[in-house]
Formats: structure tokens, sequence, C-alpha cells
């Protein structure tokens, strides 16, 4: 009798604790769902007065206008910011979350200038996998401090010790272009693409991976295809879920070659980390004797070495995240640069032309490779890629999240919303860029450039998280097109509007670049 009472008791206890379990859920769920609507409604009344896109609906925003490839959608902001260049900046709904378009310089420098609105978007959680929390996706105390003891190696005289990998590598490409010249129009993308890479592999990690004559190798085919992956997974809302993520081929294809690349980085680095303290040990017993340099120094070398105010070394896992930063965002966006500026040059003879003047007076017909004074003398280069940046900026899109309700312009823009700075539609105020949509290098020589509003320009970024490497970006650009442009003439054989443009992490021509090359002595005349 007792047994039963107790089996009896004990079910109705199990019965009991069920359905607890399913109030608290529903609880917990009706509490999420009308805090979620409270905020949605603080939202909507605080930013109320802020220009708004018509075709906004309760809940969904403008989720059924918007375009989900990143092709239209990007087109489709552009459109948005031109037709409403008036209003200092446009608001649309992502649901129920406030996003903000800036494509004025006086509403983004509010945002750039702040030590405080240093948060990335959301969306870049999808790099976190890859990149850890490096420079890129850090934030807060960890990004102030990485960027404070990252900032001195990428101090100029430590990139001079680069240029020798640029040179290399630039006259390994010209040998790969050679075959096309006075040949049929071929797509120049990949093979800029892949001696940037080879040049951000060797300064990066030490390592050289020969890109450019073994494109098929497991490293190369791994890093492209993860940032294929991340791209996708960023505009596909089902993707967003780490499980359900796995659910997905895409999902395995990730885990698969996010393996493969942090085998690769964290191999390198326990590689250079041994041989370091075998130098070390050999040498320690010998006070006159010090560790023999290696030819070439790369930026693994130089993490290896930094220490923190407490004199404490970084983590080889801090290592692999800076490593792979500067894997993911100094080949794809320099790359880019490059490319665009062929495609302009190529529209603009008079231009290349003149560029072409400029590299006879400073290298004659000297073969030899470009040195620390050539680049200081290519002042009309520099102004072409920097116009080149301004036309068709690497980076279209600059996500931040805010952290705190802030005053932009008189406009209260509240906590979470999600802000996008526009430099491509930025680039194009005719207040600051006449005829904007003109390939004018001398827009930015120095008498032109006076009286400039700082933030109509912003192609690194700008304030405390501007891009650290835009020294080192500008270096490459300027040793590659001065190697290319000394030896080939470049006529590009694509109007503005077949381009494709698809502005993701990177403004990429979805078409690629055509262009057809001549042998630049026997046709620049």
């Amino acid at each position: 009798m007792m047994t039963l009472w107790l089996v009896y008791v004990g079910q109705k206890l199990l019965l009991w604790g069920a359905l607890s379990a399913f109030s608290l859920a529903g609880a917990t769920f009706i509490l999420s769902f009308l805090q979620m609507v409270m905020r949605y409604a603080h939202n909507w009344l605080e930013m109320r007065p802020l220009p708004t896109i018509a075709g906004s609906y309760p809940f969904v925003g403008h989720m059924l206008m918007l375009e989900r490839r990143g092709k239209e959608f990007f087109q489709q902001l552009i459109r948005y910011t031109g037709e409403n260049r008036h209003v200092p900046m446009l608001k649309l709904w992502l649901g129920t979350v406030p996003v903000i378009a800036m494509y004025k310089a006086e509403t983004i420098e509010v945002i750039l200038t702040s030590s405080k609105q240093i948060d990335k978007s959301y969306l870049y959680t999808f790099l976190r996998p890859w990149l850890g929390l490096g420079l890129l996706t850090s934030t807060g105390n960890k990004w102030r401090s990485r960027r404070k003891l990252l900032t001195p190696t990428f101090h100029f005289t430590i990139l001079e010790e680069f240029l020798d990998v640029m040179n290399e590598q630039a006259n390994i490409l010209v040998k790969k272009l050679e075959k096309h010249v006075d040949g049929e129009k071929f797509n120049c993308f990949f093979y800029i693409t892949l001696c940037a890479l080879d040049i951000i592999c060797e300064t990066a990690m030490g390592k050289n991976i020969d890109a450019q004559t073994n494109d098929d190798s497991e490293y190369v085919r791994a890093v492209y295809r993860m940032s294929d992956l991340t791209h996708q997974r960023m505009k596909t809302i089902w993707f967003w879920h780490d499980i359900l993520y796995l659910l997905f081929k895409e999902g395995r294809d990730h885990k698969r070659n996010l393996k493969i690349v942090h085998n690769f980085t964290t191999n390198v680095i326990n590689e250079r980390a041994n041989e370091i303290k075998r130098e070390e040990e050999r040498t320690s017993g010998d006070k006159g004797k010090t560790p023999s340099n290696r030819k070439r120094k790369a930026f693994l070398d130089l993490l290896l070495n930094v220490v923190d105010d407490e004199g404490n070394k970084l983590s080889h896992e801090s290592i692999r995240e800076e490593v792979d930063t500067f894997m993911f965002e100094g080949h794809d966006t320099t790359a880019a640069g490059i490319n665009w500026a062929l495609y302009l040059l190529g529209c603009y003879p008079e231009v290349q032309k003149k560029v072409g003047n400029e590299l006879d007076e400073v290298f004659g017909n000297s073969d030899r490779p470009v040195t620390l004074e050539d680049l200081k003398k290519l002042k009309y280069l520099e102004c072409v890629i920097k116009e080149t940046l301004r036309v068709f900026p690497s980076v279209p899109i600059i996500a931040r999240e805010l952290n705190e309700d802030c005053d932009v312009g008189g406009y209260i823009l509240t906590k979470g919303s999600q802000l996008l700075i526009i430099p491509y539609a930025l680039h194009r105020d005719p207040r600051y860029f006449p005829d904007p949509e003109e390939f004018k290098p001398e827009r930015f020589f120095p008498e032109n450039s006076t009286g400039r509003h700082p933030y109509a320009y912003v192609p690194f970024s700008a304030g405390p998280r501007n891009c650290i490497g835009q020294r080192f970006a500008m270096m490459e650009e300027k040793v590659i097109l001065s190697c290319i442009l000394r030896h080939f003439w470049v006529e590009s054989t694509q109007k503005r509007e077949e381009l494709g443009l698809a502005g993701e992490l990177i403004l990429r021509p979805t078409t690629g670049i055509w262009i057809k090359l001549k042998r630049r002595n026997a046709d620049a005349s």
C-alpha cells in the first residue's frame, strides 16, 4: 500500500514539475516578447522624427521590400541614399531593429570620432569563428589594449622591410600577365588577388605559399572558401544560429575549412616560436653572440615578442587571432583596390599617360625594384589610388552597433541601433566632390584638398577604429601598380553598368574586371 502511495505521489510531483516547467517557459517567453515589444515601441517613438524609407510595416519593418542578395541589396541601398541626399541620414527597420544609413560627413563624424561608439555590428560575430577576438572583431578594453600593443608593428620603418616581398611577388605577377599581351580580353581579378595573398602570407607569417604558381593549394582554397561562406552566412538569416548552421552543407563546409586555416596558422606559429627558442638556447651561454637574424621578419616575429604593460607576452591563441585577421583583411581589400585602379586607368587613358610619365621620371627605362624613396616620389600615382578608393572604396559599408543612446545632429539614435556608414555614398557628395562619378586624381592634389571636410573621405574608416594597416595597403598598391604599369598599357572593356557591383564586406565586381594588355613602350607614346 505504501509503495502504491509513493508511486502515486511521485507521479503527481513529476506532473506538477512538468506543468511548472512548462508554465515557467511560457512565462519567460511571454516576458521576453513583452520586453521586445516595449523596446520596439520605445525605439519607434524616440526615432520617429528621423527620416524613414516608406513602406515599413509593424514588427517586420522593411523586410518585405528589401532585396536578399548582396548585389541587389547594395544597389537598392545606394539608390535610397541617392534619392534622399537632402536628409542627414535615413532610417529603415529590419524587423524590430532600427538600421540607420549614414552618408553625410557631418553625421558620420559624430560616430567615428567617438571613443565610446566602437562596437562592430552584430554581423561581425560571424567572423569570430575564424578571426576570434582580434583587432577587427574585438571591442572595449580588449580592443584598446590590443590596438595599443600592435600599433608599433605597423611603423613605417618596419613596413620598409616588406618591400622585398612586395617587389618579388609583383614581378611574378608581371610574368603571369605577359601571356596576355596583345591577346584577347581577360579577367585580371584573380591574378591580382593571388598576388596580394602571397604578399600578406609572407609578410604576416613569413611563409611563402606560392599562391600565384599554385592556386590549388589546400590553404589557398580554404581561405577563399571561408571568405565566401562568411559573406553568405551574413546575408542568410537561417544560417545565423550555430547549431542550425551545422545542419546545412554550408555549415559543415565552414567547419571543415575553418580547421584547415586554423591548423595552418597554428603550425606556422609553433614552428617559428620553436625556432626562436632554439636560437635563444644556442646563444644563452655566449654573451657576445646574438641570435642570427633571418633574412626577413614577419608580423608573426613581432607578435611573438610583443609584451603588455605587465610584461606578459601574447598567447599563441591571441597571436593566431591577429595573424588570421591580417590574412583576412590584408589581401582582399588591397586586391580590390588594385583591380579597381586598373579598371579606371583603362577607362581614362589620359590619366594613365600621366602615371606613365611619372614612372618614367622616377625609374627611366630601369627594371629595378621599387625603393622607399621611389614610393615617396610617386605622388600622382598616390592621387590615382586615393581617387580610386573614392570612386570604388574597397570597404563600401562600415557597420557599427550603438552601445548607448546617441544624439546625432539633433536626432536621438537609441541603444542597439545598427549603423551603416556608407563610404560609397559619402564619397559622392557633390558638395565636396563635384562631378562625383568622374575619375579625377587631381582632386587629391594638396591645393585641391584644402578645406575639405575631414570626414568626407574615409576609405580606411577614421577615428579610433581607423584601419591599422592603411600605410601597408598604400605601399603595396603603389608597388604592384607601378610594376604593372611600367610594363603594360591597360585597356578596360567594360562600362560601369556592366560591372555588377556587390557591396558585401568588400566592394566586388560580380562579373570580374576584364582588360586588354599591350606592351607599354610600344603604345603609350
